[in-house]
């Protein structure tokens, strides 16, 4: 049982069980089979869009699931997929009528399908690999099949990725570096015009996972070990961020240092933006914290 995705105004929590697609409610616990993968088109569910009617994932080659079988390590096959060029087929699940979707086809490693928050025909993804070879942040409408490129890289060794999309869907956040491991911004981009804002921040204040408050006027982050990409000497911490002009001003929350980053803490803020949500194993077990952004 995997890829557990919660649709909100359903109360509906949909995941997956080998080719088969189950819905359960969160208050009845009435539970339902959505959808099953055809032999032919065996694939995984992602994401499910704002107003519930779509779900939506990427279908992989037989050969790539190969690569990915023999080499199970990211630092083996991260390389190996991109390098294969091997097709993947973005698709979509109508919920109410179980037809499947095949909505864009390319020879890349297309993945980290998502839609955004608000616009329910709205499906961004990636191109997977190497950041620094890749234009990674792409939208596509699910209805049309039209693509677009949200940031193209300017300059050798640039990267961006670990996009997420704001709460009212106007923006794409995302890590922005300057060149790899060099300069350090968390970006936006205005789904609709392009227009892009770069926040600027120090080393030690660039982290594995931002995220943005329900009101949008504020930041988290969740720091990093010094073998991250950053190789920041003082960086495990659980930080809030607050916009300053065309820079962030940072703030500690949470000291990381015993926590092991193979883990990733994922910062997010409760619904009431009072609390930032994370996870830890400083305490020698895998838990789930939460620490108070302002009294």
């Amino acid at each position: 049982m995997n890829g557990e995705i919660v649709a909100a105004k359903d109360r509906l929590v949909y995941y997956q069980i080998k080719d088969s697609v189950f819905s359960t409610h969160i208050d009845t616990k009435q539970t339902k089979l959505v959808y099953v993968f055809p032999q032919d088109f065996k694939a995984a569910v992602t994401t499910v869009n704002s107003n519930g009617t779509l779900l939506a994932g990427a279908w992989s080659s037989d050969k790539e699931k190969e690569i990915l079988k023999n080499n199970p390590n990211k630092s083996s096959y991260f390389n190996l997929i991109y390098e294969a060029k091997e097709p993947r087929t973005l698709f979509t699940i109508n919920i109410k009528t179980g037809e499947l979707k095949k909505i864009f086809t390319d020879s890349a490693w297309l993945n980290h399908v998502q839609f955004t928050t608000k616009d329910p025909n709205l499906l961004m993804f990636c191109h997977e690999g190497p950041w620094h070879k890749v234009d990674r942040i792409w939208t596509i409408d699910v209805n049309t099949g039209k693509t677009r490129l949200m940031h193209k890289r300017t300059m050798d060794m640039e990267i961006a990725g670990h996009e997420f999309p704001s709460i009212d869907g106007s923006k794409i956040w995302f890590d922005l570096q300057k060149p790899r491991g060099q300069t350090f911004y968390l970006a936006g981009v205005d789904v609709k015009t392009g227009n892009e804002v770069q926040y600027a921040m120090k080393r030690d204040e660039w982290s594995i996972h931002f995220n943005t408050s329900p009101d949008q006027k504020i930041f988290a982050g969740d720091g990093g070990d010094p073998s991250q990409v950053a190789k920041a000497p003082d960086g495990q911490w659980i930080y809030l961020f607050t916009p300053s002009g065309d820079s962030l001003h940072s703030e500690k929350l949470v000291n990381m240092k015993n926590h092991n980053y193979k883990l990733e803490p994922n910062v997010h803020f409760s619904p009431d933006g009072k609390w930032i949500i994370f996870r830890a194993n400083f305490e020698g077990n895998t838990d789930v914290y939460a620490v108070e952004v302002r009294k």
